[in-house]
């Protein structure tokens, strides 16, 4: 993990000098993403800065990185987990190297296969190649979106970055907020396509290489989600072999560094499947650190301690108070460049600050594995939809969620009404795209009663029709596969493995690497029948086979218990706060003009009271964040 910024300008002119002032104003908001050593190179067309997090020979493998025989240039961030083998090829072919790092094994691969050389990555990445020798500048980034990258168009180019606020110092015109991206946040958590909610700068895309030339610009996709189940390839047990063999080998890979690596430990089974292997693998002593809550409904600690006393793990707990999380909150928002509708992210910062301090800079965790072996409750709601739409008028079928989610607090009477009040949406449309999270989106649009008749005004589109239309490709899937789509497409991306995610490690200089993610553990589950990622409502029915040999029972039959952070608590604690009071008083509520300042004010008075309903508490940690951000990007708003 690292960071990087640059400039490509074809035609300009410009100093060497002015070239590494912009370069140094671009590389210090970033620099939390490379605290070991900077790097800078400069020529008439391309500008390049990067800051390093040496973690595979940190000796060598200083960036930029220049080729001296073709003077092709390049800036990474991230980690190529296959350089050994692919070294072995490339020396096979005649490539000779002068280091260790996995930096050159990627400029290499360029240099011998070219553009295709990005499928001969097994990793995860952001990469910026020059070659003079074409003139053209690559703009790629991994297969699933673990690793950032920002773009910007100019008068006379193109800026780029591992963070938004690495562009921001070379921008001409003040940064804007993308009312339209606002929106999108406000109703599916996320942006929907490669805007951001900065105006005018974009997001290279999962599985992307923009190819900048003589003028034009190419988008390839070289990688996407591929849903093709193979009902009679294998039996289960062979199945939950082949899982078992590809998921130990993305273990193994990621385990390669020249710094200790350590884990996250949920006690969750995505976690503790990771975690066990790791024990296994590894001849060191492990090193786990966890989250810890005082509310008992979103505390995992019991779990923790099984695996930590099957594993015999040297083991960090980071207990977080909601005074914690709100003393963390306004730089979380700084950190993650996007307003936020739940708290979950900033916990998850206050971690990655515990491995740090303990020396630390790799640790590898479970995240991916509900999105590509159906974990999530929303898979298994989905499928209880379906059953309830061929029979709308039923009165037992919608108490079927009743016992998908047992700790909602039901009224005595009408339990049937009230479920079917909330997941009763697009119940006649069962075949729909975005019929899966309807009900998730419908609760969380409910935010928008909260916006200011001119942001109502100002924007044009709906953002489900946006979503619909950029979705639309999943129309052929199965239901199942459908919300594995829109989870893995838009979700994982633009909200797990970026706001939750690298945002929250790399603020500590920490980086994340994430098995379950290895292309080759994708395929393998996109391969898969339904009925073997779900099995009636068992969810992740293979991976539990694979490994439930391995774990302590409690945790192989675990449910799945999805993360969060006491966010009804926090808010009580949140609004007293003299800042947030003040950030969120009439007067600065109407200055950016984006909510009604009455309605704000009336909800916080309500969360001071009693503990706010989902879509409330998501609305006004939405209105907190973006407030937050808008000012402290010093963001023009309407």
């Amino acid at each position: 993990m690292c960071g990087f910024a640059g400039k490509y300008s074809p035609g300009a002119t410009v100093s060497a000098q002015a070239q590494q002032l912009l370069l140094s104003a671009m590389l210090s908001p970033i620099s939390h993403r490379g605290p070991d050593e900077t790097g800078y190179y400069c020529d008439e067309q391309v500008a390049l800065a990067h800051c390093r997090l040496s973690i595979v020979d940190p000796a060598h493998g200083q960036q930029p990185m220049v080729d001296p025989s073709s003077q092709v240039v390049l800036v990474y961030n991230g980690e190529v987990f296959n350089h050994p083998e692919l070294r072995q090829t490339l020396t096979r072919l005649g490539h000779q190297f002068t280091t260790h790092c996995d930096t050159e094994v990627v400029l290499r691969a360029y240099l011998e296969y070219g553009q295709s050389f990005v499928q001969h990555l097994n990793g995860q990445f952001a990469i910026v190649i020059w070659d003079p020798r074409e003139q053209q500048l690559l703009l790629v980034r991994d297969r699933v979106g673990i690793c950032p990258l920002f773009y910007s168009d100019t008068r006379d180019g193109i800026l780029f970055g591992s963070e938004v606020k690495a562009i921001i110092p070379a921008m001409m015109d003040s940064p804007r907020l993308n009312l339209a991206v606002l929106d999108e946040i406000f109703t599916c958590w996320t942006p929907l396509g490669s805007e951001t909610v900065f105006a005018n700068i974009q997001t290279v895309q999962p599985g992307e290489m923009i190819c900048l030339s003589h003028g034009r610009r190419q988008h390839w996709k070289y990688w996407s989600f591929d849903y093709s189940p193979q009902k009679n390839a294998m039996s289960e047990t062979e199945w939950a072999a082949s899982l078992h063999e590809e998921l130990t080998d993305a273990v193994r890979i990621r385990l390669r560094s020249d710094v200790p690596v350590g884990a996250y430990l949920s006690g969750g089974l995505d976690s503790s499947i990771i975690t066990t292997l790791i024990n296994r693998l590894s001849p060191e002593r492990l090193n786990t650190y966890s989250l810890g809550f005082s509310d008992p409904d979103v505390d995992e600690r019991c779990y923790q301690r099984m695996l930590i006393e099957s594993l015999n793990v040297s083991h960090t707990e980071c207990h977080v108070t909601e005074e914690d999380i709100c003393d963390a909150f306004a730089e979380s928002v700084w950190h993650a460049e996007t307003p936020m509708l739940r708290a979950a992210p900033v916990p998850m910062g206050l971690l990655s600050a515990k491995v740090n301090a303990a020396g630390f800079k790799v640790v590898l965790t479970g995240e991916g594995a509900d999105e590509v072996f159906g974990g999530y409750d929303l898979f298994k709601e989905t499928k209880i939809r379906q059953f309830w739409s061929r029979q709308p008028q039923s009165e037992s079928r919608p108490l079927l969620l009743k016992k998908l989610y047992q700790y909602l607090q039901l009224p005595a009477q009408g339990q049937a009404e009230y479920l079917r009040a909330f997941f009763n949406v697009m119940l006649d449309q069962p075949d729909h795209v975005l019929y899966s999270h309807m009900p998730r989106w419908t609760t969380t649009a409910k935010a928008k009663q909260f916006y200011s008749d001119d942001l109502n005004a100002a924007l044009q589109t709906s953002a489900l029709s946006r979503a619909e239309k950029i979705l639309s490709s999943g129309s052929s899937m199965s239901s199942f596969q459908r919300a594995q789509y829109i989870e893995s497409t838009l979700l994982m991306p633009g909200y797990l493995l970026s706001t939750q995610g690298d945002r929250m490690l790399s603020m500590h200089s920490v980086e994340g690497r994430f098995p379950f993610l290895d292309h080759r553990v994708i395929e393998l589950a996109s391969r898969l029948p339904d009925a073997l990622k779900m099995k009636v409502l068992n969810e992740k029915y293979l991976l539990k086979k694979a490994f439930a040999s391995q774990l302590p029972p409690a945790i192989a039959q675990r449910s799945k218990q999805p993360y969060r952070a006491p966010d009804a608590r926090l808010l009580k604690v949140l609004v007293e706060r003299d800042d947030i009071r003040e950030g969120l008083s009439e007067s600065r509520i109407r200055a950016k003009g984006l909510f009604s300042a009455h309605k704000v004010q009336r909800l916080m008075r309500k969360a001071r009271s009693k503990p706010l309903n989902t879509s409330e508490s998501q609305a006004l940690i939405g209105i907190i964040s973006t407030q937050i951000l808008t000012e402290s990007f010093g963001l023009t708003t309407l």
